[in-house]
């Protein structure tokens, strides 16, 4: 066996940048995590924990959480589970749970590119992605040709993995006023929820009532089978309502 192809028995932790511990380390023990290991000197450092995750922090003054591309990946077999729990956390401590700003949760999703995910943020700027694999095919998947399905595919991409809400809200505004074609009800309100959802990050509150209201309308029509289809998308209506 060589070198290359030799299998090490490893695992990887990231350790991850924060102006000061403590709102990073109140906002995880919201989620559940335990604090498992804290000093302040010679350098702030903590470990919290969740079951088999583990991330480290350490403080750094010059940090500024609002620029932060820290990021890391947690794959896990119980993406729903975790997206539950930590969004009850959430709610319980803060009261709402928190879509936008520092920190805040997004919503879970399935991903183009073969992953149901969720994206968290903590006050310290880390982007913790948290998901599961659907599929063995990790690339990205072609754009859907038909003209809404694509346009939901396009802003979910620079809503979420571009951080370009402002893009997301040109491709859903061009589609939605479109003259001659027509999303079916599915498709209106997995696209007016995201509209919410960026015109809230863009801090466009006229924008998210109109579309939450055309939300909710369009949601009090649809049937059973068109409910259990877009959960995900209501669920995240209700928190945003919330926010």
């Amino acid at each position: 066996m060589t070198a290359k192809t030799k299998q090490a028995r490893a695992r990887t932790i990231p350790i991850l940048p924060c102006r000061t511990l403590q709102p990073v380390l109140d906002f995880y023990s919201a989620l559940g995590f335990e604090i498992t290991f804290q000093q302040k000197s010679p350098n702030p450092f903590a470990v919290v924990a969740y079951g088999d995750i583990e991330l480290q922090f350490f403080g750094l003054k010059a940090h500024d959480p609002q620029a932060s591309y820290s990021t890391c990946y947690v794959l896990t077999d119980e993406v729903d589970e975790l997206y539950e729990a930590f969004r009850a956390g959430l709610k319980a401590a803060y009261g709402r749970i928190p879509t936008r700003g520092l920190p805040r949760i997004g919503t879970l999703k399935d991903m183009s590119y073969g992953v149901r995910q969720f994206l968290m943020t903590d006050p310290g700027g880390n982007c913790i992605r948290i998901g599961k694999k659907i599929s063995e095919d990790q690339r990205h998947r072609p754009a859907p040709q038909e003209t809404f399905a694509r346009a939901l595919h396009n802003a979910s991409l620079f809503a979420d993995s571009k951080e370009d809400p402002a893009g997301a809200a040109k491709i859903i505004d061009r589609v939605l006023g479109m003259a001659d074609e027509q999303p079916t009800p599915v498709q209106l309100l997995r696209l007016l929820v995201l509209r919410v959802d960026v015109a809230l990050r863009l801090g466009d509150e006229e924008r998210a009532r109109a579309a939450r209201t055309e939300a909710e309308s369009v949601a009090a029509q649809l049937g059973g089978v068109e409910r259990e289809s877009v959960r995900d998308e209501l669920a995240r209506l209700a928190d945003l309502g919330s926010s």
